[in-house]
C-alpha cells in the first residue's frame, strides 16, 4: 500500500530592526533581556496524502520533500513558527534564538510529538548552498523552542524547521535571513564529484540510473570506506536512523519546495547507506548525507544535476 507522507507548511519571513536579521541554531538557551526581531506569517499550506514527493511504494522507509503543495487540512490545528533574535547580529558570532510555535490566532502550541528522537530538527542553509548545518532546538515548554548558533559568513540564509504537533503530520517552517556584512563571491562550486573524503571515511555516491529524470523514483546510495579503503564497521544509528539525507535544489531564493529530506532504508547496511526519492524539478540540487561511525556526526555534500 502507498504511504506518503503528509505535512504542514509554514513559510515566515524573518525581519529585524534596523538593518539586521538572523537565525540558526544548536541547543543552547535564548536571549535573556535583549531586543528581539519581529517576525511576519506569509502563508501556512499543506500537502494532501496523494501527492507526490514522499515515501515511494517501494521504500522501506520515509523520504519526505515539500515539493507538491496542496490546499490547508481545515481539519487540522495550523500553525506558525515566530523566531526572535538580538536585534544587532554579524557573522560567526554566537546568537541566541527563540522559536515559538503558535496557532494562528497568536496562542501557544503545546503538544508535541518526537520524531526521528527529537521534538524539532533545524536545518540551516546560505542561500548558495555552501553552508548546511543540521540542529535540535531545546525545549522549554509551552511552544518555546530556543537554540544558538553562529553564521559563520555575511549572506542571505535560509532555515527549515521540522516538527511535529501531537498525533498530526510533520510541521514544515521556511525563515529566510539575512546577516549583514560584506558578501564574497562563491567559490567555483566543486560540483558533479562523485567521491568525498572526510577525515576518516571515504564516502561515493552510486545513482540507480545514468540519467536522473523529473519526478521519477531513483535510488541513491552512499557506498563507506575507511582511510585505507576497508569497508565500515562502525556505524551506529544517527536519529533513530542508519543515516539522514537533505537535498535542496538551488534557487533564488529558496522555498520549502526545494526542500527534501529522506531517511536511510530500513535494509541499508554499514558500507552502503541508501536512501529513495524523487526530485521533483530540473535544475541543479545539492545533497548532504549525514551518518555516525563510532559516535562522530559526518557530512558529506554532493552536487547533482537535472537537465
Amino acid at each position: 500500500m502507498k504511504r506518503i507522507l503528509v505535512c504542514i507548511f509554514v513559510a515566515t519571513t524573518f525581519l529585524v530592526s534596523p538593518g539586521c536579521s538572523s537565525t540558526k541554531s544548536s541547543e543552547i538557551n535564548a536571549p535573556n533581556g535583549e531586543t528581539t526581531s519581529q517576525l511576519e506569517k506569509q502563508e501556512t499550506q499543506s500537502m494532501s496524502d496523494n501527492q507526490d514527493g514522499h515515501s515511494m511504494e517501494q521504500m522501506n522507509h520515509d523520504s519526505h520533500s515539500i515539493e507538491n503543495i496542496n490546499n490547508e487540512d481545515n481539519s487540522k490545528i495550523s500553525t506558525k513558527a515566530k523566531f526572535k533574535a538580538p536585534e544587532n547580529l554579524a557573522a560567526n558570532q554566537q546568537i541566541n534564538l527563540v522559536i515559538d510555535i503558535q496557532d494562528t490566532a497568536g496562542k501557544p502550541v503545546n503538544q508535541f510529538d518526537i520524531f526521528q528522537e527529537k521534538l524539532m530538527h533545524l536545518i540551516v542553509v546560505s542561500n548558495n548552498l555552501e553552508h548546511f548545518d543540521h540542529l535540535h532546538p531545546e525545549y522549554k515548554g509551552n511552544g518555546h523552542f530556543e537554540v544558538s548558533t553562529n553564521f559563520p559568513i555575511p549572506g542571505e540564509y535560509s532555515l527549515f524547521s521540522e516538527y511535529k504537533l501531537a498525533g498530526q503530520k510533520e510541521s514544515l517552517s521556511l525563515t529566510n535571513i539575512s546577516i549583514p556584512g560584506s558578501v564574497t563571491l562563491s567559490k567555483n562550486l566543486s560540483k558533479y564529484e562523485k567521491t568525498k573524503t572526510l577525515s576518516d571515511t571515504k564516502v561515493n555516491l552510486n545513482l540507480s540510473a545514468q540519467k536522473i529524470n523529473a519526478g521519477e523514483d531513483i535510488k541513491l546510495t552512499f557506498d563507506l570506506k575507511d582511510n585505507k579503503n576497508r569497508t565500515i564497521k562502525d556505524l551506529q544509528l544517527y536519529l533513530g536512523e542508519k543515516g539522514h539525507l537533505v537535498i535542496i535544489k538551488s534557487s533564488s531564493p529558496l522555498t520549502a519546495s526545494d526542500y527534501i529530506h529522506a531517511h536511510a532504508l530500513k535494509n541499508t547496511t554499514d558500507e552502503n547507506i541508501a536512501f529513495h526519492t524523487k526530485f521533483p524539478k530540473l535544475g541543479t540540487y545539492k545533497m548532504w548525507v549525514q551518518f555516525n561511525r563510532n559516535g562522530k556526526i559526518k557530512t558529506a555534500d554532493f552536487w547533482v544535476v537535472l537537465e
